[in-house]
Order: C-alpha cells, then sequence, then structure tokens
C-alpha cells in the first residue's frame, strides 16, 4: 500500500469510527425536533405529511425551502420557524385564501364536495413564484424597452419554460401584446411581435388577422389586404377574413 492510499483508508477509518461513536447506544437513532410555530396547518399534523405538503408547495412556485424560510447555508442561521420572510407571511394568506374558495366552491358551481375541483398553488403558479401571464410579461418589459425588449423577455421564458405548464406559449402567446399594441397606437411594435409569431407559428391565421389590424392602423390598406389573403390562403372558410377582405375591396 503505497503512502497516498494509506491515507485515505486512515481518514474513512476516523470518519466511520467518530460516526459510530457519537451514534446512540444500541444503533438508535436520535427523533428530528418537533416542528414548532405552525400557525396554518393543524398542529398533530404528522411530519412526514407536513413535509410532504412543503414540498408540494416548493414544486407549484418552483423554488425552493429557503424562499420563505430562512436557510443561509454553511455559517449562517437556519430557523425554519422564523417569521423573518414577507413571502412567508404571504404564503401563510394564500393557504387561508384557497381554503376559503374550496370551501365555497361546491354552493357556488352547485356541486357536491367531493365532485367539485379543489384550488391549491399550482393552480395559479404552475411553477413559477409571481404567476403573470406571459401578455403582462412581455408588456412589462416594453414599457422600458420596447417592442424589443419585450420580444427578449418573450424569448428567455420560452426558452426556460417551454414544454411546462408555467405560460402560454402557443400562438396566443405574442397576440395579445400585438393587440395592446395596435390599441396604444403602436402599429410597428405590433408587427414585430406577430413577425416573431409567424416564425414559431407559420400557419397561424389569427397572426394574419391582427397583422392586417396593424397594417390598417398605419393606413397601409394594401398590407391589410396581403394579410388577409394570406389568412384566406391557410384557411379558404375564415369568415372574418372573407368579411374583412370585401369589405377593404369595395
Amino acid at each position: 500500500m503505497n503512502g497516498t492510499a494509506a491515507l485515505v483508508l486512515g481518514i474513512v477509518v476516523a470518519a466511520v469510527s467518530s460516526a459510530a461513536a457519537q451514534a446512540p447506544a444500541g444503533g438508535a437513532q436520535t427523533p428530528p425536533a418537533p416542528m414548532t410555530h405552525l400557525q396554518i396547518i393543524a398542529k398533530d399534523t404528522p411530519r412526514p405529511q407536513l413535509l410532504q405538503q412543503m414540498q408540494a408547495i416548493a414544486a407549484s412556485l418552483g423554488v425552493q425551502c429557503n424562499y420563505c424560510h430562512v436557510m443561509e447555508g454553511r455559517g449562517g442561521r437556519t430557523d425554519m420557524a422564523a417569521d423573518d420572510k414577507p413571502t412567508k407571511t404571504a404564503a401563510r394568506g394564500m393557504m387561508l385564501l384557497s381554503r376559503e374558495i374550496n370551501s365555497k366552491l361546491p354552493e357556488t358551481i352547485g356541486k357536491v364536495p367531493e365532485a367539485t375541483t379543489r384550488v391549491g398553488c399550482a393552480t395559479c403558479h404552475r411553477g413559477v413564484p409571481i404567476p403573470k401571464q406571459i401578455a403582462d410579461v412581455v408588456s412589462d418589459a416594453a414599457s422600458a424597452g420596447g417592442a424589443a425588449a419585450g420580444l427578449a423577455k418573450f424569448r428567455e421564458l420560452r426558452e426556460k419554460f417551454y414544454g411546462g405548464q408555467s405560460y402560454d406559449f402557443t400562438e396566443n402567446g405574442l397576440l395579445a401584446p400585438a393587440q395592446r399594441t395596435i390599441a396604444a397606437n403602436k402599429p410597428d411594435d405590433a408587427l414585430a411581435y406577430l413577425q416573431a409569431n409567424l416564425d414559431y407559428y407559420p400557419k397561424s391565421v389569427r397572426s394574419y388577422l391582427v397583422m392586417s389590424q396593424a397594417h390598417m392602423s398605419k393606413q397601409d390598406k394594401a398590407g391589410a389586404i396581403k394579410d388577409l389573403e394570406k389568412a384566406l390562403d391557410l384557411d379558404p372558410h375564415n369568415a372574418q377574413a372573407k368579411t374583412e377582405l370585401e369589405t377593404l375591396k369595395q
């Protein structure tokens, strides 16, 4: 045995001996400390059940325990019962709110409790801490940097969350921001959103319909007619495209 191997073996033996010395007599494990400061969840909830609930909340928000609890890592403070973080207070409030909704749902929709769909954290959050619609996130980003910033935020979120349930990345995802910018008299921003949408969904009839509205907002009748004709190429039976095209050609 060379010197390095002997050193490694000595460390392992020392670690095992130390662990054995610290273990209670008879091999019994020290029970975990009881949960304290429970305010919403029943205080007599079994520990495994409580941990399962906490894990479900964390997964619903796409966060880890330290999002609500004081867990500062190596050398720092760990105090799961502390109320230092506003997110913990908010979580308690949301738990009470969901309980109230669930208690009222059966009577509201005329179903027995067993047949009523219950709401929970995942109902709104769907894997993100702040449950905002993609159109709102894009619009918030665009308020500071225009359509380019809005599209950059959309692509960032799409890269990270596509395939999950957090945001709507169907063809609808960029239609709402486009319609908002048309209403705000920013047709060029709308066209930027719509062209990006067509890059993802080349056969999106709705994108061409909204694009025609953006062109009309720019007083570009020829562009709007072209958009509607494209929409009809994709969907010859689309009543909205037919009606609007006939109106423009009169």
